[in-house]
């Protein structure tokens, strides 16, 4: 038997050996390129083969098993053998957050593994971050330099043992070590101090928060003015002290993967934890470490809030290597906690929120990448790679599609650095030479400069085309469908800033059938990061320039703006900065997408101005709804419900129009702006009411780190047609 899936790493050979000497099997087991291979013979061969997926270990995942008869051998007993070689078609596991028998053994006084943070089995822990290279075995990871001492050697050999060849096996006698105690980072903590410790994907920054003064210290000296922090909490119960949740939410938080997840905020913690935002990113322990600080020196402390972040200064990549942050980190900790387990990948904590839809995922990275995506077929091989912002890389290898960890945005040395040591790693790993290679249709991004470099045919895929071929991808939808891109940002066909677009695609073919009516964009890029801007570009457009020129202190500009000519954009993100502009929220931001957060922020209910839009041939106009909301002195929660309950509206009667004009009951929905939950939400309900059938993202971003996947996708199907 050929079984293929995520079947190395995860306790699957000893699992089958204790199964076939359960049945009186005979036969052996092994790891190869392909996945796991299976000799077995003997009387109860079908209720093996049942067994063999229904009763597979947790982190495993069965994609197939390929049977074929062989004559019996008469071999007596059942054997794991050595690794055998070929092509690599298998795959290595995500990371996985520790699990409840480690758990067990890092606070148990009589196991040898008591207190000891880098306890693990093959049940969890890192995989996918310790991984250099197929097949995964303890040469090819980053424990190669650690052999063995006896007591870990009799558990890596045997088979009852749920440490058999958990390749990341090490105890205090012969594995890695702290630099620092437990009892040292508490302290620091204690007083109020940050604490860069080494984790699972990277280096993170710790510190209390509840302690207003420590978090805006941390803010400072990382010069990170207002983009929010997440929060970890020691458990589920001590979620309900500082957050909201709801079950499907909790399932979410607790899953294997333990990612950060948005809820509701109590006001528990520090103010600037995440300022004029009312969720909050929470995440649970997920490594022994985090246990043990949580521990602390006296039992379990449930008061214990910390500010759990990236070690990323400058807006650059994840710091990973132990020099860099002596050398980086000096200046923002007060403690650097570093040991000597080397991290091959680095990989951000992946970050999701609950919608009406189902789970989603503002970042796909630690715990999840590289697990694939089934595209329901095979095709050529692809390499695609993103645009500018959010960036993560998809390989295609038969029907399917891995993405790598979230990469960031390329706009410094070190994160191209960083993507292009994502890219070799994930063609590495998947054994892919690309038989094509996908970008974005924008020329000048680097993603697209670098296209060339493979030697292999390029396809240049539009950006709101790749929004939506990324849901058709997930979702597996090959008819047609509507596609709604709603988002900041993207190179259009005929060279302009698109952003808020209708799309007809089916199959590899698309073509635009609406659009949002053009705004002006006075500056050109400046208007994204400076929402005034926008707002000055409504009251222009509504004959109050003057009035604009006042309320925004922008009297040159718009002296000058009557006589130039500027960019136009029909980006949903815009009218989003407009509205958060004129309201008086965000006039300028300090992180992307800052103005569409505070603005969904204070809405309690949607409401709905009926005359607020207008829809002509496919065109959708919401400067009613901007007039509006430009009225001086409006209450700025009155005038976000207004816009958001508005903008669903307007949006909803925008896509029945196309989709009766079209004959499609399918609807695909992607852009960044479908992280806003409000939005998000009430096109779910909407579309579901007008009898349509509304696809969200859930397994990839809705914003620009999910384009990889549908680049990938329509780059395999133009290729194919």
């Amino acid at each position: 038997m050929r079984v293929r899936g995520t079947v190395q790493g995860v306790g699957f050979r000893p699992f089958v050996h204790a199964l076939a000497d359960r049945l009186g099997l005979s036969g052996f087991v092994l790891n190869d390129g392909d996945g796991v291979l299976i000799e077995v013979e003997g009387a109860s061969i079908d209720p093996f083969v049942r067994a063999l997926t229904q009763d597979a270990p947790p982190l495993c995942r069965i994609d197939s098993v390929e049977a074929e008869g062989i004559m019996p051998t008469g071999q007596a007993g059942f054997d794991i053998l050595s690794s055998g070689g070929g092509a690599i078609q298998t795959r290595i596991p995500a990371d996985a957050a520790t699990c409840p028998e480690c758990l067990r053994d890092l606070f148990d006084p009589s196991s040898r593994f008591y207190q000891y943070p880098f306890v693990t089995c093959t049940h969890c822990g890192p995989r996918y971050t310790i991984t250099r290279e197929l097949p995964y075995d303890r040469p090819q990871t980053s424990l190669r330099d650690f052999p063995l001492c006896p007591d870990c050697l009799r558990d890596y050999t045997d088979l009852t043992s749920r440490r058999y060849h958990a390749e990341s096996l090490a105890c205090p006698v012969c594995g890695p070590t702290l630099d620092h105690s437990i009892g040292e980072i508490i302290a620091c903590l204690d007083r109020g101090e940050i604490v860069a410790l080494k984790g699972i994907g990277g280096y993170q920054l710790l510190c209390d928060a509840t302690d207003e003064t420590a978090v805006a210290r941390l803010r400072s000296r990382k010069n990170r003015e207002s983009k929010p922090f997440a929060v970890m909490v020691a458990d589920v119960e001590q979620v309900a002290t500082i957050a909201e949740s709801k079950q499907s939410e909790i399932d979410v938080l607790t899953h294997r993967a333990r990612p950060i997840v948005l809820l509701k905020s109590l006001g528990a913690v520090a103010p600037s934890v995440a300022p004029n935002l009312t969720r909050i990113g929470v995440v649970l322990p997920y490594s022994p470490l985090h246990h043990l600080i949580f521990q602390g020196v006296v039992g379990l402390e449930r008061g214990r809030v910390l500010v759990v972040t990236s070690a990323n200064p400058g807006g650059e990549p994840l710091v990973i290597d132990d020099d860099e942050a002596q050398l980086r980190l000096q200046s923002i900790a007060d403690l650097i906690v570093g040991h000597d387990r080397p991290i091959v990948v680095r990989a951000d904590d992946s970050v999701k929120a609950v919608h009406a839809s189902g789970p989603v995922f503002l970042r796909r990275a630690r715990g999840f990448a590289p697990d694939p995506i089934d595209l329901g077929a095979d095709g050529p091989c692809v390499l695609a790679l993103g645009a500018h912002l959010k960036v993560t890389v998809t390989v295609t290898r038969g029907r399917e599609a891995f993405m790598s960890q979230h990469v960031g945005c390329l706009d410094n040395a070190a994160t191209i650095a960083f993507f292009e040591e994502a890219v070799a790693h994930l063609l590495d790993l998947t054994g892919v030479s690309p038989d094509l290679v996908a970008c974005d249709l924008h020329p000048d991004l680097y993603t697209s400069r670098i296209a060339e470099r493979f030697g292999v045919p390029i396809v240049s895929v539009q950006h709101h085309a790749a929004h939506v071929a990324a849901v058709a991808a997930e979702h597996g939808l090959t008819g047609p469908v509507l596609g709604v891109a709603l988002d900041g940002h993207g190179y259009g066909a005929d060279g302009g800033a698109w952003g808020g677009e209708l799309i007809h695609l089916h199959g590899g073919s698309w073509r635009r059938v609406g659009h949002l009516a053009p705004l002006a964009l006075p500056g050109g890029d400046k208007a994204a990061r400076e929402p005034w801007r926008m707002g000055l570009s409504v009251l222009a457009d509504l004959g109050r320039l003057n009035e604009g020129a006042t309320r925004f202190n922008a009297a040159d500009l718009a002296r000058l703006m009557p006589r130039m000519t500027m960019p136009k954009t029909t980006s949903l993100g815009r009218v989003f900065d407009a509205a958060a502009a004129l309201l008086g929220v965000c006039l300028v931001q300090q992180y992307e997408g800052q103005a569409a957060m505070d603005l969904e922020a204070l809405v309690r209910a949607p409401r709905v101005m009926a005359d607020g839009y207008v829809l002509k041939d496919g065109i959708l106009s919401l400067m009613p709804l901007l007039a509006a909301l430009a009225e001086p002195g409006l209450d700025p929660v009155y005038g976000a419900e207004l816009f958001h309950g508005t903008l669903i509206h307007a949006v909803t009667d925008w896509i029945v129009d196309q989709a009766g004009r079209l004959g499609v009951m399918d609807v695909a929905l992607g852009g960044g702006c479908l992280m806003n939950a409000v939005l998000a939400d009430g096109l779910h309900a909407s579309l579901a009411g007008r009898g349509l059938r509304g696809w969200f993202p859930s397994l990839v971003p809705a914003g620009d780190g999910g384009l990889s996947l549908g680049q990938a996708y329509l780059g395999r199907l133009q290729t194919c047609a």
